[in-house]
This record gives structure tokens, C-alpha cells and sequence, in this order.
């Protein structure tokens, strides 16, 4: 016998809870399947490495990768500054998704074993790797970068380099904190910036004295933004006798007693959360000197020119991640009777976003290719990368908090919430541009390449003539270029260094990307037959054929 509230319920149609046009989850998907991104890696001499990269894309595009991801950011890093007797210890405890998600970087060639690599392009096959493997999270990027970074700087010093190098090159992650020379792999950090100075580090205050034995130091000082301090070793500026200089802090001694490296606190940051960031201080602390004495800066900037790459890698990847979210929402979220993909307005969105995509992704594997081939001795590619790279690291990040706004919007109120993970990539946009030198301190780095080495600047145009010809408004720009830098000052430097970038991605978008691409990015980023936002492409712009390269694998 049915109940009249039985009956009720049967007349009163579906239930609620029914789920209905929303889209399903995107995982499995693969991460490296783009074309831009394959055609740079061939191009840029790492096409040996496709299959391995492929293989990484759909792992990095599961759905247990991309739960690493989110578990590491929802359970954050705890600082354990004592143990239950009242020693200090300063250690970071992490959730067991941040160490899946680091053993398999580091396993994949993440970090520091390109400089263990001989073959040409395997600085190409490690950023590739980056760009694909960045689509879980951005924060354990943080120690992969610095340990690749620590390598060059760490190489003024040969003696050190031999002991350390290759086990910072190592493939194998422990993160156990003992003895670094006892462990199968090493972990690198930094530590520059101070209080009173920031990106100014020749205002550091921390001391170091040097002790009876040759090239070894302490250290007395407190620094304020140190990522990463569960690494092994750090590289840490420090004005010694002679000047600033470079130092190499081993958080365990030799003997097995743990270095004075005392974790005040961990830094509660907008975005890159996983990670942790902290203030440590240094007291009596041993260090070992590398490089000359006053040479520090010098000694440290090619650790810098690394990280740099690495936040255009990781801003690239970012765009991508947020592009491909954004177009899987479009493609089953319906709305005004039609789907989102095939209404004109949304595709001149994914369109445009997509534009600026591939051009960030481009451009990144070129300073790659540039990075690969400087390190094996080609003095033009050398000079190339020292302007490009600091050029790709003011444009690209910049670009990055506008972008991961707009794909958010795409998923409208759904992307405002944190399960769908655009806030968490809107949050970690603003790092990479501040990371590393800001926006102010990358622009005056051109102009300070530009005048005290000239052939910086030969190096650009001579990259951008190879597209010489190929398209009248590139051509007006590059022209204009060689005016502003003519009347280059640090008033204008912002403005230099955007039409430097812009002129370079489009010269690298006419000869590498189809013509429907290449056309609309010259259009709009050159021509000015564009708006102040994104989604306003001009009438008549390929929207087809940018998309179904941008977003492939669809219906």
C-alpha cells in the first residue's frame, strides 16, 4: 500500500540532489597535450625526450596526482621548532602528498639532473618537463628550481662542487635531515633577501667571520624571506672581510650535529602554500665560502638567471592549467541554450586566452633552448638569454594574475570555490612576478644589460630578424623597438621591456605557430585592434583554428 506521502513524492518529480549540466571531472587527462609545448621540446633540440614527457603529462593529468596536489595545499607545512624535551630541532613536517609529488619531480629530472646530462637539449627536456608536470602545483616547485639553480654558483667553488654536486644532481629523494654527504640526493635553498633591504641585498647586515680554517666562515644574522627550509644546503649572502659574499649553510654538519639554522617562523603567504617559506636565524652558524670574497652577487646570479626561467616555466604552465579548466567547463556547461564553447563571445575568451598561452609556453621554451645551448659554450645564445630571460620573467609573470582571473570567470561562481582549483591558482599567479626580482628590479636588470653589454642587444634584434619580412607589423615594431631603446630610461623601462616581449613572442609565433595564431597575436598585441580585456579579439579573427590547437581532444 502506497503512503500518501509516497505519493507525494512521486508527483513531485526528480529529487533535488539530481546533478544536471555540470561539467565531469576533468581527470584523466594528459597535461602535455599541446602542441605548442611539442613542437617547442623538437625544436629546441629535446625531442629525445617526448615519450617521457608524454608519460609524465598523464600523470600529472591523473586523478591521484592531482589529489597530491590538493592535499598538499589543504594541509599545509608545520614548523616543530622543539622536541618534546626542549631541543631545538626546526623542522618542517609535511603532508605525505608533498613528498609523492616531490619524489616524482625529482625522479623525472626536475631539478638537478640536467647538469649531470650531456646531451644537447636536456636543459629543453627539464623545463618541458616543468611546463607539463606544473599542471598539479606550483609550491614544490620552489626546491626543485633552487636545487637546478644551485648548480652553476656552487661550481665557483670547485672543491665544493665536487663533493656536492652529484648528489644535487641525484635523481633519488630523501628527506630525512642528516649528514648531506651520507644521503643518495640533496635538496638546495636560498637565502638572500633581509629586512632592511629586500631585493637590495647589498644592504645585508648578516656577518660572517671567518674562522682558523681556510674557507670556512660563521655566520650571525637573521633573513627574511628563506624558502624551502627543509633543504639540505643553502647558498645565503653575507658580508664578510672582503664584501658581500656567497656562502654554502649545510643544515647537518659533517660530524653529524645539526647547524645553527634557527626557524623563527614560517611566513603565511597568499598563494604557494604547500611550500614552506620562513625566517631563519643564524647564529655562530658554519658556512663554507664560495666564490671570492665581495664577489657574492656575481657569485649568486646565475643561481638567479635559473630561478628566473623557472618562474616563466611555472607562470606558463599556470596559463595552461587554468586555459585547460576553463575549456573543459566550456565545452559541457550550458547556458542561454546553447554550450558555452559554441556561444561567440565565450570562444573569443578561450581564443584570446589561448593566444596568450602559447605565446608564454614559446617563449619559455626558447630561453630554455637558449639556456641549453649558453651552458655548452655559445656565446651568441649566452648573450641572447641574459636579456631575454630577465625580459620573458617581467612580461610573462605579469601576465599571469590577469590571466588565471579570467579563466576563473569562465567557470563563473563554480570557479570561485575552492574544490574547483582556480582560487588556489589565482593565488599562486602574483608569486612568480614578485619571486626572484619583482617587475621593477627585472626591468632595470634590460636596461643595465643593455648598457654594460652591448652585445645583449645585438642579440635580440638578431633574433628578431629571423622573422624579418614575414608580417608588416611586426616589422613597424621592431623598428619602434630600436627607437625606445635609443630614448631608454628608468621612467619608461616598463614600457621598453612589455614591446620587448611582445615583439619577441610575436616574432616567435610568425615563424614557429600557425598563420591564424601568428596573425592574431600581431593583430592585436602589435596592431592595437584590441581591448583592455581579454575576450576582445577583432571580427574575423580564426577563432576555429586557434581553439581546436589550443584545446584538442574535445567532442
Amino acid at each position: 500500500m502506497v503512503s500518501t506521502l509516497d505519493g507525494q513524492r512521486a508527483q513531485a518529480g526528480p529529487a533535488t540532489h539530481d546533478v544536471t549540466n555540470q561539467p565531469p571531472p576533468l581527470t584523466p587527462y594528459d597535461a602535455s597535450e599541446d602542441p605548442a609545448l611539442l613542437q617547442g621540446l623538437r625544436r629546441e633540440g629535446a625531442g629525445w625526450a617526448e615519450e617521457d614527457l608524454r608519460r609524465l603529462g598523464r600523470q600529472a593529468g591523473s586523478a591521484q596526482a592531482q589529489e597530491w596536489a590538493d592535499l598538499a595545499n589543504r594541509h599545509e607545512p608545520e614548523l616543530r621548532t622543539h622536541d618534546r624535551y626542549g631541543n631545538r630541532v626546526d623542522e618542517v613536517e609535511f603532508h605525505p602528498s608533498w613528498h609523492h609529488l616531490m619524489r616524482t619531480a625529482i625522479a623525472e629530472g626536475l631539478a638537478g639532473s640536467p647538469w649531470a646530462d650531456d646531451r644537447p637539449g636536456a636543459h629543453v627536456a627539464r623545463t618541458a618537463g616543468g611546463l607539463v608536470w606544473g599542471h598539479t602545483e606550483a609550491g614544490h616547485g620552489c626546491p626543485t628550481s633552487m636545487t637546478y639553480a644551485a648548480v652553476p654558483a656552487l661550481r665557483r667553488q670547485p672543491e665544493l662542487a665536487k663533493v656536492y654536486e652529484p648528489l644535487l644532481t641525484s635523481r633519488e629523494y630523501d628527506p630525512e635531515l642528516r649528514v648531506p654527504t651520507e644521503k643518495p640526493g640533496l635538496l638546495a635553498g636560498m637565502g638572500m633577501t633581509e629586512k632592511q633591504g629586500g631585493s637590495d641585498v647589498r644592504t645585508n647586515t648578516t656577518a660572517a667571520t671567518p674562522t682558523a680554517e681556510p674557507g670556512v666562515y660563521t655566520l650571525r644574522g637573521h633573513k627574511w624571506f628563506t624558502s624551502a627550509p627543509m633543504c639540505d644546503v643553502f647558498l645565503v649572502l653575507a658580508q664578510a672581510p672582503g664584501g658581500l659574499s656567497c656562502f654554502l649553510v649545510p643544515r647537518v654538519l659533517p660530524d653529524g650535529t645539526r647547524n645553527t639554522f634557527r626557524i623563527q617562523r614560517l611566513k603565511d603567504k597568499l598563494g604557494n602554500r604547500s611550500n614552506a617559506s620562513s625566517e631563519p636565524e643564524f647564529d655562530g652558524t658554519v658556512a663554507w665560502l664560495v666564490g671570492p670574497e665581495g664577489q657574492g652577487v656575481k657569485t649568486i646570479i646565475e643561481m638567479v638567471n635559473c630561478t628566473r626561467l623557472d618562474c616563466v616555466m611555472m607562470s606558463a604552465a599556470l596559463m595552461r592549467k587554468s586555459l585547460v579548466e576553463a575549456g573543459h567547463h566550456a565545452r559541457h556547461r550550458s547556458a542561454f541554450g546553447a554550450r558555452l564553447m559554441d556561444q561567440p563571445l565565450m570562444r573569443n575568451v578561450l581564443a584570446d586566452l589561448a593566444l596568450e598561452s602559447e605565446a608564454a609556453t614559446t617563449l619559455t621554451l626558447r630561453l630554455a633552448g637558449a639556456a641549453d645551448r649558453a651552458v655548452r659554450g655559445d656565446e651568441g645564445e649566452a648573450a641572447f638569454r641574459r636579456i631575454a630571460t630577465a625580459v620573458g620573467k617581467y612580461w610573462v609573470t605579469k601576465r599571469g594574475p590577469a590571466f588565471t582571473a579570467e579563466a576563473l570567470e569562465c567557470l563563473g561562481g563554480n570557479g570561485y570555490v575552492e574544490d574547483s582549483g582556480m582560487p588556489r591558482h589565482y593565488r599562486e599567479a602574483p608569486l612568480l612576478s614578485i619571486w626572484e626580482g619583482s617587475g621593477n628590479v627585472n626591468a632595470l636588470d634590460v636596461l643595465r644589460a643593455l648598457s654594460r653589454e652591448p652585445g645583449t642587444a645585438e642579440a635580440l634584434f638578431g633574433e628578431l630578424a629571423r622573422a624579418e619580412g614575414a608580417d608588416a607589423r611586426l616589422d613597424a615594431a621592431v623598428t619602434g623597438l630600436k627607437r625606445q631603446l635609443s630614448e631608454a630610461s628608468q621612467a619608461t623601462a616598463r614600457r621598453l621591456v612589455e614591446r620587448m616581449a611582445l615583439t619577441l613572442q610575436a616574432s616567435l609565433l610568425v615563424r614557429h605557430a600557425p598563420p591564424a595564431v601568428a596573425d592574431a597575436f600581431c593583430a592585436t598585441r602589435l596592431g592595437g585592434d584590441w581591448g583592455h580585456a581579454f575576450g576582445t579579439l577583432p571580427e574575423g579573427t580564426g577563432l576555429d583554428t586557434i581553439l581546436e590547437r589550443a584545446l584538442p581532444g574535445g567532442d
